[in-house]
């Protein structure tokens, strides 16, 4: 598809990994696991304790008593990402151009740390009373409206939830919108803190989680494992980004989503296939133009051994020589904000030829006979890189850049 072109000109992130976009990708450069045990209350009540918990992240470092009482943990997460992705790129808004900047966040549980303390306040304490802003707090698009208020972002600003795809399919939608002239600037990403009693043992249900550690594509294999954080990105129409002198990280060349249409939390082959065939070709990139892919790559049995099949299919022959890795084996996967800290490894590659490695990786399963990094990262140049997620209710979310 034509357009107006888009790129990158800002990163932040905070995650098990790092507090920064530039530690998070130092970690994954070294194939650091930032997933431990658990640290909340009547975390031994569970079964699952193990997580890509952010252990050291004091609030009080960074907001006000006010805003605290007023910003759940995964909007403090995303404020704190987009304040380095803004400072990154230098960006300074007029009031004409606030009128055509915005923000799109994807996230799956939202203000889920509220709820949590809340019912145990109301269920667990048998309190009658809740605090007022309890509501805001626990908002899906608190983050998004929050983050527009921070930067004046007087645009298209909303939250999407697509499970594990949120991110993916908010930074898509961004693209999409730069691309089509209706925006300029777009702060766009996810955010997700669902480490909590409540957030964990809803999990439990689905018997997907491992006790031990993420080991995608691995034989041995037995599950997801949660993590929490965010990763906020500065989307720009590329002719205002030189206008104004801007450092470029990227350019996002394409994007496509489909749906299953089958079973709400067994993933389709063709459904993932579709979604990856389609950014390619509004990429206007042949499979063998892609060194690397980020994979959904959870874990589960599932999963990875259909996602494989997926690239397979998508990309013939060029599967064979494309990389392909899974991040999560090292901060976790973050349900809604997943996609925008793998987009970082995406990035990386890119730009500097990091290539962030699959950690954990034991034994090959014929099942996912593609080159999986294992352990270690590489260097090597890469032009174009895809990252995918594949989210329960059969909603598949596909992003590709390339190198500027």
């Amino acid at each position: 598809m034509t357009g107006r072109r888009v790129v990158i000109t800002g990163q932040g992130s905070i995650n098990a990994l790092g507090g920064t976009a530039k530690q998070t990708i130092a970690a994954m450069a070294a194939g650091k696991c930032g997933i431990s045990d658990l640290k909340f209350e009547d975390v031994g009540r569970l079964n699952i304790r193990i997580g890509g918990q952010v252990h050291d992240f004091n609030p009080e470092d960074n907001f006000n008593r006010s805003q605290i009482g007023l910003y759940d943990r995964f909007t403090q997460f995303a404020l704190v990402a987009a304040q380095e992705a803004m400072a990154q790129s230098g960006l300074e808004l007029d009031e004409a151009m606030a009128l055509e900047a915005g923000v799109i966040l994807g996230t799956a549980g939202g203000g889920l740390q509220t709820q949590d303390e809340n019912y145990r306040s109301v269920y667990e304490a048998g309190k009658n009373r809740v605090h007022p802003f309890v509501v805001p707090r626990l908002m899906n698009n608190a983050a998004a409206s929050h983050v527009s208020m921070a930067y004046n972002l007087q645009g298209p600003s909303y939250t999407v939830a697509t499970a594990c795809a949120s991110s993916n399919h908010a930074m898509g939608q961004a693209f999409c919108m730069i691309r089509s002239g209706q925006s300029r600037v777009m702060l766009t990403g996810g955010s997700e803190s669902m480490l909590c009693f409540g957030g964990i043992k809803a999990w439990e249900g689905l018997r997907v989680m491992s006790k031990d550690g993420c080991r995608p594509f691995c034989a041995s294999r037995n599950g997801m494992v949660q993590g929490e954080g965010a990763a906020v990105f500065v989307f720009e129409d590329l002719d205002h980004a030189r206008a104004r002198g801007a450092d470029i990280l990227a350019e996002v060349v394409g994007f496509a989503m489909t749906s299953d249409a089958s079973d709400i939390v067994m993933p389709s082959q063709n459904g993932a296939a579709r979604a990856i065939g389609g950014a390619l070709r509004d990429a206007g990139l042949n499979p063998q133009d892609v060194g690397y892919i980020n994979a959904h790559g959870t874990g589960t049995t599932a999963n990875d051994k259909t996602e494989c099949a997926a690239v397979r299919e998508a990309f013939g022959d060029a599967a064979n020589s494309v990389m392909i890795s899974s991040t999560k084996s090292m901060h976790g996967h973050l349900i809604g904000g997943t996609g925008a800290v793998e987009l970082l490894a995406c990035i990386a590659a890119v730009r500097d030829g990091v290539i962030a490695p699959t950690i954990n990786y034991e034994t090959p399963d014929p099942a996912c006979n593609l080159d999986v990094v294992p352990n270690l990262a590489r260097q090597q140049k890469v032009e174009a890189a895809i990252s995918n997620a594949f989210a329960f209710g059969g909603l598949n979310a596909v992003l590709a850049i390339r190198s500027f």
